[in-house]
């Protein structure tokens, strides 16, 4: 008996470890683009880069971080007083038994002082 709750703890760590290894990096992408996203928001309150450049820079590192998006999908917004820059993407990913789909909504807001 004793070694059968030692198989079926054994068991539980490698799934426990398993599902982590296929979930966290998809949320640490979104984390890292989160950061680029209030980045670039926050750098260009105050320049004259226009909505254009920035969606690409923000594609160019959603491409690095290998998010699923288009630049179509990334806004941005410039209005005299403030930066808005949002997107909305999908991740799936493929557990045994379990597939899922993780909806990511990165956002940024920056007015000037």
């Amino acid at each position: 008996m004793k070694t059968l709750k030692s198989l079926f703890v054994m068991f539980l760590l490698v799934a426990g470890l398993y599902v982590a290894w296929r979930l966290i990096p998809p949320y640490f992408a979104n984390y890292q683009l989160e950061d680029a996203i209030a980045n670039e928001a926050r750098l260009n309150a105050y320049t004259t880069k226009s909505e254009q450049d920035m969606r690409d820079a923000i594609f160019r590192k959603a491409q690095d971080l290998e998010i699923p998006i288009r630049p179509e999908q990334i806004m941005v917004q410039r209005s005299a007083n403030e930066v808005s820059i949002w997107t909305e993407y999908t991740v799936h990913v493929e557990l045994p038994g379990y597939p899922m789909d993780l909806k990511f909504r990165p956002s940024s807001r920056n007015k000037r002082l």
